[in-house]
């Protein structure tokens, strides 16, 4: 990359600011381009830096004349005009992750998938981190890996990488690379074909060598599929691991492959799906030579990102768990699967054309009552109708979360796991899981304020004499 001398970002988000300044840094010309407003966090960094940057649109003329390679965000598709015309005229444009990749000489622990990412990710990192190894976390979870190499560079990197982000990678090259599961999502980028989204998720490992790791989900169809039409790497180094052997009833944890095991009774994260995302982390730090006293600390102390299976709170006997994370069925068969009480399910949104029947068999099984939270919900209605006797539509997370209370009896769960996208009545996953916290806060606030309240006026008031009493 070395003859190449002028470089523009396209995209000034986390990822398009890193990698300005690592360009910058590395001695390339550096443009940054966005269609957007720039927020004021990145516009701030790149005025410090002296980055020339545009905002509200795309120069094309000027890019097309001066870019030798362009950094694309993640987010803008390749079918738009200015990617395409950028490629008719034979400029390279690639992901952060790939350029940062060419400046650094750590270990890279790349994690992909259409579930768990984040999670995986963010435990290995954890497991490594507690067992004294020098690593960043960088990708898809929000930081920047450009940044990081350009301002403190790491021994080791646990990337959490995204279907988008490897559309646009050729040279891309992680040491380990872990594939935990590929069902169907985000297809309206892959022109609605499975198959070339098998594809993208299959470029992680398209340059893998005989010294590499490739890590992957054994059940998995799909990742079956790709095996066959798009990996050529080395076979001895694949290690498989089967979701259908994990047993969750088991009293030990153990991973294959290893020396390691530990107590279930320990580990924090609960579920067949968690615990086949804990063997691919251990599986990893003991390639890695951590020992098995800091993997166990970690599995035992290890804290999950906000809106995956987050118990909220229990309210006279009834667990509040957010799960808004779960856009798809897959996510929500195995939130399902992992809860022990009975259940009451919040779940709705925008539908992606889901086929619900594969959660069939764990809604008769457990759910007591189903709670619609979006603008349609005709999808939900018309999969279950003949499935489930209850079946209750609203229109916010307040009232869900008031008829979910209802349905729900001592020792049950009300589960927010939505199988569908949030964009109908939020901003994102984030912004729903974040109202449903904040509306069980509110009502528990009012709760025990309320008895509070009471207990004072009775003791500061006399009982007779109480007209103001009103407030």
């Amino acid at each position: 990359m070395s003859n190449r001398k002028n470089i523009v970002v396209l995209g000034a988000g986390e990822s398009g600011v890193g990698a300005a300044i690592l360009a910058q840094k590395e001695g390339f010309e550096v443009f940054v381009s966005d269609l957007g407003t720039i927020e004021k966090q990145y516009k701030a960094v790149l005025e410090e830096k002296k980055i020339a940057y545009e905002e509200e649109k795309h120069s094309t003329e000027r890019i097309l004349e001066t870019a030798d390679l362009v950094i694309k965000s993640p987010g803008i598709p390749d079918h738009v005009a200015l990617i395409q015309q950028l490629k008719e005229k034979g400029i390279s444009v690639i992901d952060e992750l790939e350029f940062a990749s060419h400046y650094t000489n750590a270990t890279i622990i790349g994690i992909t998938g259409s579930n768990g990412k984040t999670t995986t990710t963010r435990l290995i990192h954890h497991i490594l981190e507690i067992g004294g190894l020098d690593v960043g976390i960088a990708g898809n979870i929000g930081f920047s890996l450009a940044k990081q190499v350009a301002e403190k560079d790491r021994a080791y990197y646990v990337v959490e990488v995204s279907s988008f982000q490897l559309d646009n990678m050729t040279t891309f090259n992680p040491a380990m690379a872990i594939l935990l599961n590929i069902t169907p999502d985000h297809l309206d980028r892959y022109e609605y074909q499975l198959e070339k989204y098998i594809a993208s998720k299959f470029r992680m490992v398209q340059n893998k060598g005989a010294e590499q790791v490739f890590i992957y989900n054994n059940d998995d169809v799909n990742i079956q599929y790709g095996l066959e039409h798009y990996y050529n790497g080395n076979k001895a180094a694949i290690y498989e691991i089967s979701m259908r052997a994990l047993e969750q009833e088991s009293d030990l944890f153990r991973v294959p492959e290893t020396d390691f095991e530990m107590p279930t009774s320990a580990l924090v994260l609960k579920g067949r799906h968690n615990y086949f995302n804990m063997q691919c982390a251990v599986l990893v730090a003991k390639k890695l030579g951590v020992e098995n006293k800091f993997i166990e600390k970690a599995l035992s102390s290890f804290v999950n990102e906000p809106h995956r299976l987050e118990s909220v709170i229990t309210m006279n006997e009834i667990e509040f768990i957010n799960d808004s994370k779960a856009t798809n069925i897959d996510a929500v068969f195995y939130a399902l699967e992992a809860m022990t009480k009975p259940v009451v399910w919040i779940v709705g949104g925008i539908d992606k054309g889901n086929d619900y029947a594969q959660l069939f068999d764990l809604v008769k099984e457990k759910v007591r009552a189903i709670v619609c939270l979006g603008v349609d919900n005709s999808g939900i209605q018309k999969a279950f109708e003949d499935k489930h006797e209850i079946i209750v539509e609203v229109r916010s997370v307040e009232e869900a979360i008031k008829v979910a209370t209802l349905y729900a009896e001592p020792g049950d769960v009300v589960l927010l796991s939505p199988a569908c996208s949030s964009f109908d009545l939020f901003k994102n996953y984030k912004a729903r899981g974040d109202k449903f916290r904040a509306a069980l806060m509110h009502q528990h606030k009012m709760m025990t304020e309320g008895i509070q309240v009471t207990l004072n006026i009775n003791l500061a008031h006399n009982p007779v004499d109480n007209k103001s009493d009103n407030n």
